[in-house]
């Protein structure tokens, strides 16, 4: 097994350098907004929420790099304190849900029976209910802010780690090594974390990885709608909906770098995770 995996890995190799260069990048480009959001804030060369009446709107210049929006704030000082809060909250997302997901799988997996049966019917009853509206929902019932979204959105992502992680466990469940190690008494536990877990691992990357730029598109609305992050933050999806109404005036820079910021950072997750999709279990995306 060993070695069909490094040929298939060299063959890969050998194919597909300009697509794993495309993923070199991508992943370079991740890795700078991760720094942005744990940095942002000594990085900006402005106070981000600083208004200055008298510089509205402004074009780029010495002074503001990219131009002010319609208080004045410095728009590149917003973007880059913004990053960690547009980064976060998706964050928690993907890890909540992978976590809680990975865990339904592996039971569902393990014990089978009605175990399997219930996991399944719960997931095909939050499947149901896109998780966009959902979170929408439950923030106009408790109020603006990211708590709310990040839980619906967490349960709303379920579904879409635990049944590609199931179907994943299934099989590695019937291996023949499982049942020695049951014959040899390992406990369920070890099992899990010893050696189905590991062994899952590079699908679970995959899946979090791909699944985190749509949990940033979903956090964005939420906020874009004005019941995410609320004012002054500078959240990209409210930087998007506060600088719209200055599109038709003619200023659309505010919505127009928030909004290729949050592109830049779902392109990149898409082309990070199927790079890492092919790199670490062989699929010709």
């Amino acid at each position: 097994m060993t070695a069909a995996l490094s040929t298939r890995t060299a063959s890969a190799r050998r194919t597909g350098r300009p697509r794993d260069h495309l993923t070199l990048g991508a992943g370079c480009v991740v890795a700078l907004f991760v720094l942005l959001a744990v940095l942002g804030p000594l990085l900006a060369p402005h106070d981000p929420n600083a208004v200055d009446p008298l510089n509205v709107n402004a074009g780029p210049s010495g002074a503001h790099l990219l131009g002010t929006d319609d208080t004045g704030r410095d728009l590149l000082s917003r973007l880059i304190a913004g990053t960690r809060a547009s980064l976060a909250a998706p964050a928690v997302v993907i890890a909540v849900s992978t976590t809680l997901g990975t865990l339904l799988a592996l039971a569902a997996a393990w014990f089978g029976g009605w175990t399997d049966r219930f996991v399944s019917g719960a997931l095909d009853i939050v499947f149901g209910f896109p998780g966009l509206i959902m979170a929408v929902l439950v923030a106009a019932v408790f109020g603006a802010g990211l708590t709310a979204p990040i839980v619906a959105l967490s349960i709303a992502y379920l579904p879409l780690i635990t049944r590609v992680v199931r179907s994943a466990a299934i099989k590695e469940r019937n291996l023949p090594y499982v049942s020695a190690l049951q014959l040899l008494g390992a406990p369920t536990a070890r099992i899990w974390l010893r050696h189905l877990l590991p062994n899952l691992l590079p699908l679970i990357l995959v899946q979090s990885t791909i699944g985190f730029g749509y949990a940033l598109l979903d956090v964005a609305a939420i906020s874009f709608l004005g019941l995410g992050s609320q004012p002054p933050d500078p959240e990209w999806g409210l930087m998007v909906s506060n600088g719209a109404p200055s599109i038709l005036a003619g200023q659309p820079q505010q919505s127009l770098y928030a909004g290729i910021a949050i592109l830049i950072v779902v392109v990149a997750f898409n082309l990070l995770g199927t790079g890492l999709s092919r790199r670490l279990l062989g699929e010709n995306a």
